[in-house]
């Protein structure tokens, strides 16, 4: 056996590790979560079956899913200028949101819907709504992509105005449907922050900025999936005492990702796309919206607030510092933060395996805070 078959076993084996690592540490907080509250062998309201059940789901729809996109030749176009290393990575199918995200949001639907009361499944509908939406968006963007064949899918006008839309839409049916308490933003220790009509767009403004954020963090095999699999279960169980509907639709949509993760893990066979990655961030912005914790999100968001804040800074940088050639400086090797350590040395493994402690981490302490 030679040396890069040997290196491609172990780097398989590697990333396998890693995702049942990661799916041991969720089983057991969603477990001792449920234990706590004593729901652990409640079959209508818990963590820990409805992430179970979604993950099986997916796992085994996309055995039958991905060799379709891959019939269909919906491979990934490679930016040339990323790293090298990842341009062997072309042609692997993309587009993987369309199977994950639906049966997150539909198992959630179906769950909540037969499990709860009418006005603990209320708020289900619209964040599975806005869900679907921003999928929407993704599915434009990457089936634009795939049929010109180049990195250019809808203008980034666009894809910003279809965003701003739907949240604003989202925060219209709030301002109608729930017009008495959310105007103030909780925060820790017992303190709130009112805000009065400036919460609106602050809301919108968390919708758009989180589904972009986890968007750029979507660049290494399996980095997206499964830091939102740790986010969304985080959530989900700092939200369980006063909002089961969505604290079962944050299970499930985990769930789907960390199915997802089965195909998606190093070396990945499939790719999320727009379509799962802007999905993921309207799911959370929603959920944190509509359960006010908003303040949660920034802390259980900290791994997509870094990455976004890596790239800014290096798109302002280089404009700051551009020289008569028209040639500015560059702050990281490359951005966002993932792509910078990359060009390090680390390994793709190293830098998700290192996200996604320090995402649980904040995960952690955002639920002992709270």
């Amino acid at each position: 056996m030679d040396a890069k078959s040997l290196d491609s076993r172990s780097l398989n084996f590697s990333g396998t590790t890693l995702s049942v690592l990661l799916a041991a540490a969720l089983s057991l907080v969603a477990l001792l979560c449920d234990y706590q509250a004593n729901r652990a062998f409640n079959l209508s309201f818990s963590l820990t079956l409805p992430f179970w059940v979604c993950a099986a789901a997916t796992a085994g729809l996309g055995y039958w899913v991905v060799p379709l996109l891959r019939s269909l030749k919906a491979g990934q176009v490679i930016r040339e200028d990323g790293p090298q290393t990842h341009l062997k990575k072309g042609g692997t199918p993309t587009m993987g949101g369309v199977f994950f995200i639906p049966v997150g949001v539909l198992l959630a639907l179906l769950w909540s819907g037969l499990a709860l009361n009418l006005s603990n499944f209320a708020p289900v509908l619209p964040v599975s709504l806005l869900t679907l939406g921003y999928g929407f968006i993704g599915w434009l963007d990457d089936w634009q992509i795939l049929r010109r064949k180049s990195n250019k899918g809808i203008s980034p006008q666009m894809k910003l105005a279809l965003q701003i839309g739907f949240a604003v839409l989202f925060c219209l049916w709030l301002i109608f449907s729930q017009p008495a308490n959310i105007s103030t933003i909780d925060l820790p220790f017992g303190l709130a922050l009112p805000l009065g009509l400036l919460f609106w767009p602050l809301a919108a403004f968390a919708l758009v900025a989180e589904s972009n954020a986890t968007n750029l963090t979507d660049g290494v095999d399996g980095l997206a999936g499964g830091l939102c699999a740790i986010a969304l279960l985080g959530l989900g169980a700092i939200i369980a005492p006063t909002y089961p509907g969505l604290t079962i639709f944050c299970a499930c949509i985990s769930g789907s990702c960390l199915g997802f993760l089965v195909h998606n893990r190093n070396p990945a066979t499939v790719f999320m796309g727009d379509t799962g990655s802007l999905a993921l961030g309207g799911a959370l912005a929603s959920v944190a919206i509509l359960s006010n914790t908003l303040w949660s999100l920034f802390i259980i968001s900290g791994i997509f607030f870094v990455e976004t804040l890596s790239v800014m800074a290096q798109v302002s940088y280089y404009k700051a510092t551009k020289g008569p050639d028209g040639v500015g400086k560059r702050l990281f090797k490359m951005a966002p933060l993932h792509h910078h350590l990359e060009l390090s040395g680390w390994s793709e493994i190293q830098v998700v395996a290192t996200f996604y402690a320090i995402n649980a981490i904040l995960a952690l302490l955002c639920f002992f805070i709270r």
